[in-house]
């Protein structure tokens, strides 16, 4: 009997957006399976997309012609491009989101996703036959027919909510949390860990005294997510800066011991690079403040975001700590601060497919695989929604690399290292960065996507045009020329050594900027503001290109041999136990993924690479 769907995406987060939409854009019936459409898109914690290493993700599923970037550009109220004194390379678009804007923009993208039906209803286990995936069940007691499925649980696998000393099973507030799948996914034989992540008090706007705060501007003109976006029309707010004060913190002190985080009640490990405002106070006890960045949540939406403060202590005390706080001394709390517990899955079960490797036709995308994140759990849902359709195809997996990507990087660091922590992507976790930019996501990534089915026709051709403005500009700047003594004569700062140089040579130095060019060149300001700033940025990091492709094809060379999927790594002389334990539980595909396994050796690599020489047959002990 033929399956109902061929790709069944379990969650309508982020994650689930995304696997759904890309399932769909490559061509397989796919199912949503979510518990209601109107939380399909809900930003569950601050509304916000992107920033430092995460909008470089967001880039990437634009690119690949995933739907948050253009969802963003429609809901975001504020765009600020982070570190913009800093190199192109570490540079982060970041929005602040209309929260309801944002959500409607989401169900209207998927309402319109062709090969897409939305099943309102709440997803309680597998469904395997002769082994394999073959749909899934619901709490009602249908049963969904597949031939594969998508899980992006978010939160909800054995949610706990945390405030003060109260305990409350959700997956978030208001939601009732997932026990089968959890029971089922370990029955499986897979490794399960728990973590933590929290979120601030809602504050009523309307109770703000506004006027006693530093306001913080967006960007004039704002700069959107999407290669497909040329304005932004949606109206332009501003944040508020304030921060903390001695009498706030000791209120906290006072009260540590009634956080969960501090009295044992919460056994999941949260994010250090995001702690708690109890972990800041303990932590950095020599601070005597802490910057708060109070952000609105919509147009209409009177709630504000605090970002900086995220609590699990009692209500009570929620509220005397923030009234301590300038501009929130009379603030009226809408809604509590909080810790959620939940399950996740070791990422380290999956391949770089985003399969979980004991069981053929399941995926997994966002928080389940130990992520924290709007950023990262869209780029995994991508990924794991391509590759359900590509195996419902009959079609060999897709793959990113990490010399390609900040979605390759992320994904190779979760199934070779694992995690302990909630994982977060930083720019610095590439070690490509230079490469890998976010304002040349599609010159990276939208050429593939369209060998991969994922591009529409409309992303195709305004990439197509995208293009050829890229290379007009660098065909431009390649045959414009100087000497170095008309150079100078025209104000450039260059060494009077009779070279000629091009436009480009000339942009590279840096004391050269595109202005100095057009004065000197009055047809280059013709191009658009976009290939200018690429020009600039690939000019800027010309001299470190040649060593960065050099690395790449070294990386490559690496990851082109591969190790068999049943390589006993017990029997190859040489190893530390502990390198046996974790090659035996990562199993890695190639020699590049073994040497990016933490604790590995150059006398390692040395002992794989003499097994793999042992003729067959031959025992390696």
């Amino acid at each position: 009997m033929k399956a109902a769907f061929d790709v069944i995406v379990v969650g309508g987060g982020h994650a689930g957006c995304e696997a759904a939409a890309a399932a769909a854009r490559a061509g397989a019936r796919t199912a949503l399976v979510t518990h209601r459409f109107v939380t399909i898109g809900e930003m569950s914690c601050n509304p916000a997309i992107g920033g430092l290493g995460k909008g470089h993700l967001v880039r990437e599923v634009d690119a690949l012609d995933g739907v948050m970037g253009r969802v963003a550009d429609a809901a975001g109220i504020q765009f600020r491009l982070l570190n913009r004194s800093k190199g192109p390379a570490v540079r982060g678009p970041r929005a602040q989101a209309d929260r309801k804007l944002y959500r409607l923009a989401m169900q209207q993208a998927m309402m319109e996703q062709e090969n897409l039906e939305i099943i309102e209803a709440a997803a309680e286990g597998l469904i395997l036959k002769d082994g394999l995936i073959a749909g899934i069940v619901t709490e009602d007691g249908r049963n969904i027919s597949g031939l594969a499925v998508v899980l992006t649980t978010g939160t909800f696998l054995n949610g706990l909510i945390h405030l003060g000393e109260k305990k409350i099973p959700a997956g978030r507030v208001g939601e009732p949390p997932s026990h089968g799948f959890s029971r089922q996914l370990a029955s499986l034989g897979l490794r399960l860990g728990r973590l933590k992540t929290g979120t601030p008090a809602r504050l009523d706007g309307k109770t703000i005294a506004w006027d006693q705060l530093e306001e913080q501007k967006g960007d004039d003109p704002p700069v959107p997510f999407s290669f497909l976006t040329w304005q932004i029309t949606t109206p332009q707010i501003s944040c508020f800066i304030t921060h903390t004060s001695d009498r706030t913190h000791r209120i906290i002190a006072d009260n540590i011991g009634r956080s969960p985080l501090y009295s044992g009640q919460i056994s999941g490990v949260g994010p250090r690079y995001c702690p708690s405002i109890e972990d800041k106070i303990h932590r950095f006890a020599d601070k005597s403040s802490h910057q708060i960045f109070l952000e609105p949540e919509g147009l209409d939406d009177d709630s504000v975001y605090p970002n900086g403060i995220s609590t699990s202590l009692p209500e009570e005390v929620q509220d005397a700590f923030i009234r301590t706080i300038a501009g929130l001394e009379n603030v009226r709390i809408i809604r509590p601060g909080y810790a959620i517990e939940y399950d996740h899955v070791d990422p380290t079960e999956l391949d770089h497919a985003l399969a979980v490797k004991k069981q053929p036709g399941l995926f997994l995308a966002g928080q389940i695989n130990g992520t924290t994140g709007y950023e990262e759990a869209a780029a995994q849902g991508l990924l794991a929604g391509l590759n359900a359709a590509r195996l419902a195809a009959g079609q060999p997996a897709a793959q990113f690399d990490r010399t390609e990507s900040y979605l390759g990087v992320m994904v190779d660091d979760l199934v070779t290292r694992g995690v302990s922590e909630p994982y977060r992507m930083f720019t610095s976790r590439a070690e490509f960065r230079l490469m890998l930019r976010a304002d040349n996501a599609d010159q990276r990534l939208t050429a593939k996507g369209m060998a991969l089915g994922l591009v529409g026709a409309g992303r195709h051709a305004a990439f197509a045009a995208r293009m050829a403005d890229l290379d007009h500009a660098r065909d431009l700047l390649s045959r414009l020329n100087l000497t170095s003594a008309a150079a100078a004569k025209a104000g450039l700062k260059v060494n009077q050594d009779g070279q000629r140089r091009s436009a480009f040579q000339l942009l590279a130095m840096p004391d050269v900027n595109f202005s100095d060019l057009t004065r000197i060149w009055p047809e280059l300001s013709a191009l658009p503001d976009f290939a200018r700033e690429a020009m600039e940025a690939d000019a800027l990091y010309s001299g470190y290109a040649d060593r960065q492709k050099e690395e790449i094809a070294h990386f490559r060379r690496d990851d082109a041999v591969t190790l068999p999927p049943d390589l006993d790594y017990a029997a190859i002389p040489g190893l530390s136990m502990e390198l046996r334990q974790k090659l035996s539980r990562v199993k890695p595909a190639t020699i590049g993924q073994a040497t990016r396994i933490d604790g590995m050796t150059p006398a390692g690599v040395t002992c794989l690479l003499l097994a793999l020489r042992k003729p067959k047959g031959r025992s390696a002990a």
